[in-house]
Parts: C-alpha cells; structure tokens; sequence
C-alpha cells in the first residue's frame, strides 16, 4: 500500500508543477505531460485503495483506462510537443511503426478469434500515421506532431466507450496472484490491444526523445558525421538516415567525456541532466514491467515510484527560474530545496 500510495503523490505533484507552468507559459507540451501524469496518479492511487480496501470493478476499470492505456502515450505527446521544430519525426515514426509490429505479436498470445483482425486493423492504422510522420519530417513540415498527438488522442477517446461496454466476468476484475498487481485478462481484444500501441510508442517516444534532447545540448564530438538535410539528393539522404542510428550513438558515446568534463566545470547546460533524469524515469518504470511479466515480481511497485520520482526531479532541474514555482504548501519547500541545490553555500 506505501510504494503505490507514494507513486500517487510523486506523481499528482509532477502533474500539478507542469499544469502551474502552463498557466504560467501556454507550452502545449505543459498540458499534455500533466495529462499524463494525472493518469499515472490516478492508477498509483486505484491500486492505493484497492490495497487498503480491495479491489472492485469499477477500481479495476480506473487503473486500466488511467495506467495501461492513457499514461505512456500522453507523456510521450508531451515530448512530441517540445520537439515538434526537429527532426525527431523520424524517431516517432518508427516507434509507431514497433508499435503496430508488436500489437500484432501481442494478437497471436490472445485466445480470441477476433484478436488477429483487430491487431491487423490497428497495425495498418499505426504504419499509416508512422508513413505520414515521417513524410512530414522529411518534407520538414512540423504539422508531423498534429498527426502524432492526434493519433495518441483518437486512441485515447476511443478506449473509452471499449472500456464502458465492456462486459467483465465475475468479480470483475483479475490480479496477478503473486504480486497482487491488476492485470488485463477480463478485458476484450479489442481494448487489450490498444495497450500496446499507446504504450509502446509513448513510452519509446519519451524514452528517445530524452535522449535525443541530452545528444542536442551536450558538448559533441562528431567522431561519425551524417546529414539529415532534405535538401540533398535522394540516394544520399537515404543513406544518411539508416546510418544516423549508427552515427548518434557512436557520437553520444564519444561525447560522453565532454559532457562529464562540462559537468565537473560547471558549464553543462541545464537540460543535459534534467533530460536524463526523464529518460530513466521513462526507462525504470519499462524494466520492472517487463521484469514483472517474466516472473521477477519483487521490483514491480519499486520501478513505478522511482520512475514517478525520477520523473518529478527531471521536471524541477529543467527549471530556469525558482521563483516560478508557486504551488500552495508545497511551493516554498521546493524553491529552497532547489536554491540550496544550485547555490550551496
């Protein structure tokens, strides 16, 4: 009952902070990171109660709508938002494109006829936007983001009625008997399978575009150049696209020294370590998961709260100016934790 209990509240501070910088800034990826965030607390909290007090359907409903379905997807439309003006399209397309392939691997596990169809349905639909994503990117026209949120929002409305007309075997709802934790099991396909999509491509959304916003503000070393330019010929930006995977990571690696030496002299911008606070609370949360399916269920509750945490202090390092933290209560603990933080005395 603690770990998810702290998630809850890790959680519903983070979403709070960036729904009072968006009333502060209007930044579309304010809101929809605090959209994301609710939803992870509104899961942390279901499992809260269902702890204290059991579960029941409507508890069960609560955590699959907030937690499997809308959270990952709707942080990652945040990072969406604050890289719209990149070339991170291309990243995003091919998170959808994984997506839609693993939606249809998820389908042949599912002993439902109807699964196959609909994961088919939904994959051709998933490679469709990945096409149009990445089009746009290339064409450098930054409605590519339009195209990616609008999809995580029409996934996201169209789990609602799934989740409203569905109809549960008794008691309603079905937990993994180890550690207590909801599982899917009493839901139909065709909602289980919206799970993987929003997933996957959220969470690798906001996983990548962490790091790729550490590789574009740490100090670089270009051990291996590549252009993404889409003004030079077609046989030479097809090549630089499949070897930039290669190209950033070798570059990320060998820039790794510099960051570090940036890092120890002070001068390492401010968002290199907030971005990478980010990626692992994107990061933590997805190991443990997947740990918890494989039969290593220790770590389960654990994973969410330190990627809830993680999630919060990647947020409050990224801030430029203290004082535009005005939270009732928790507003003035927070500014002198960050002063002493930055100015030590």
């Amino acid at each position: 009952m603690l770990l998810p209990a702290l998630t809850a509240i890790a959680a519903l501070l983070f979403a709070a902070l960036l729904v009072d910088q968006y009333r502060q800034r209007r930044h579309p990826y304010q809101l929809a990171w605090a959209l994301g965030a609710t939803a992870f607390a509104l899961a942390a909290a279901a499992e809260t109660l269902a702890s204290a007090v059991g579960w029941s359907e409507p508890l069960y409903r609560l955590w699959y709508i907030s937690g499997a379905v809308w959270t990952a997807g709707w942080l990652g439309a945040g990072t969406i938002l604050l890289l719209t003006k990149t070339r991170f399209g291309y990243w995003y397309a091919l998170c959808l494109a994984l997506a839609g392939l693993f939606t249809v691997l998820v389908a042949r596990r599912l002993e439902d006829p109807s699964a196959g169809s609909t994961a088919l349905l939904y994959a051709l639909t998933t490679w469709g936007a990945s096409v149009a994503v990445g089009w746009l990117t290339y064409l450098g026209d930054h409605r590519w983001s339009r195209i990616a949120v609008g999809f995580t929002a029409l996934l996201s409305a169209l789990a609602l009625p799934l989740l409203v007309l569905a109809t549960l075997p008794a008691p309603g709802w079905a937990v993994n008997p180890i550690t207590g934790a909801p599982v899917a099991l009493l839901l139909p396909p065709a909602l289980r399978l919206l799970t993987p999509l929003l997933n996957i491509s959220g969470a690798l959304a906001l996983l990548t575009g962490a790091l790729f916003s550490i590789y574009v503000f740490m100090p670089k070393q270009r051990a291996l150049p590549y252009s993404s330019d889409p003004g030079q010929r077609g046989d030479e930006l097809l090549f630089n696209l499949l070897i930039a995977p290669v190209a950033i990571t070798v570059n990320f690696v060998r820039s790794i020294p510099l960051a570090l030496q940036a890092w120890r002299a002070g001068t390492l911008n401010r968002r290199v370590p907030a971005t990478a606070l980010i990626a692992l609370g994107a990061f933590v949360p997805s190991l443990t998961d997947t740990l918890n399916r494989t039969g290593s269920t220790e770590f389960y509750q654990l994973g969410k709260l330190a990627g809830s945490v993680l999630l919060l202090l990647g947020f409050l390092a990224s801030v430029d100016v203290i004082d535009e933290i005005r939270l009732p209560l928790v507003g003035r603990p927070l500014r002198r934790a960050l002063h002493l933080l930055r100015h030590p005395r």
